[in-house]
């Protein structure tokens, strides 16, 4: 909302409210830009806080009271920055060994579904066994999650990797993180991966990857993912409305949980700076 202060009806008054409002309209638009910078942001490293991307299973107050819940849950537990590619380390407390907590190190393979059901998927490969574990984000058995390396690649799932050679999903069980100077951009690993010989889990030449080598396939194969392909949808208005939230609904959403998320990451940041003093021994 503007507001103007009193300035006497003169020809040098007119200038002088003119521009005062160039001024404050400046300043409203460039303060309107950088919130939708923030939210650019937020929407790529806090997708969960989004609303389903399926139009039918949405509900207003249930993704309400969820975002509380995450916030709340998030006071307990810090949840840290990742995306896909990212390598993670994640401690659960594991019923048949109380007192003893699991730690699974891996590449994030997967993030999917959002609100309380945010899950993701890890992946390594030990004693030449690749596993995969999928934690629930909000899952209270959680009892850390720590980032060894910050990092994005060229797809948004790398499900490939299950049909990828070791090498491209192997880590070292006690790796060290890799730590980043604040404020710098998060980098995008552009390593090309090889897949094994046939048989795939999945036709991987139909989903269009930009990670992958050449698939070395027979050119019968290429000509029927062409058939199958569906490059117009990207031009149906209707189902990229569907699929997508629009602006003003994420600006509203993350203008809520903002100043919590915010201090959040001060607490996390005062959490790290914290230096262990050993207790002396008593006599």
């Amino acid at each position: 909302m503007l507001c103007f202060r009193k300035i006497p009806i003169t020809t040098k008054g007119i200038r002088l409210y003119t521009t005062v409002v160039k001024e404050q309209i400046v300043a409203s638009s460039t303060s309107r830009n950088n919130l939708r910078k923030d939210v650019l942001n937020h929407r790529h490293v806090y997708p969960e806080f989004l609303p389903d991307p399926k139009i039918e299973f949405r509900n207003r107050l249930r993704e309400k009271l969820e975002r509380n819940d995450m916030l709340s849950r998030r006071t307990h537990v810090n949840i840290p920055e990742f995306y896909v590619g990212s390598i993670l380390a994640v401690e659960s407390s594991d019923p048949h060994s109380p007192g003893k907590p699991h730690r699974f190190v891996g590449i994030c393979i997967q993030r999917k579904h959002c609100g309380l059901r945010a899950q993701f998927i890890l992946r390594n490969t030990i004693d030449q066994q690749g596993i995969e574990i999928l934690y629930e984000m909000y899952d209270p058995s959680i009892l850390k999650v720590e980032v060894l390396k910050l990092e994005k690649r060229l797809d948004d799932e790398l499900l490939y990797l299950r049909d990828a050679l070791p090498e491209y999903c192997t880590f070292d069980t006690n790796m060290e993180p890799e730590i980043l100077p604040e404020g710098s951009p998060v980098s995008i690993n552009d390593i090309k991966v090889k897949l094994k010989p046939k048989p795939w889990l999945e036709r991987w030449e139909r989903k269009n990857l930009k990670g992958l080598q050449d698939l070395e396939l027979p050119e019968r194969f290429y000509k029927k993912a062409e058939k199958l392909a569906t490059p117009w949808e990207k031009y149906d208005l209707m189902k990229e409305y569907m699929r997508t939230i629009p602006e003003e609904e994420q600006l509203e959403i993350f203008n809520e949980i903002d100043s919590r998320l915010e201090k959040l990451q001060v607490q996390s940041k005062k959490m790290k700076k914290r230096v262990f003093v050993k207790p002396t021994k008593l006599a």
